[in-house]
């Protein structure tokens, strides 16, 4: 099997709290598999992850 390629893939890191906000901005925190404060983890660089990281950009930070 080929390897996948990292070119593909963003990672991204919960910087702020989720108290206080939306309920579905605490959604779409936890869809992206984000448990707690300083939490990151690496996705597949689709459009509805990106629509995800779109609407609480305020609370993250992206790379890659």
């Amino acid at each position: 099997m080929p390897k996948k390629s990292q070119a593909n893939k963003v990672k991204v890191t919960l910087v702020k709290s989720i108290i206080g906000t939306k309920q579905t901005h605490r959604a779409c925190v936890r869809g992206l598999g984000l448990r707690r404060l300083n939490h990151s983890v690496e996705l597949e660089d689709t459009p509805a992850v990106r629509g995800m990281i779109n609407k609480v950009y305020y609370l993250l930070k992206c790379e890659g």
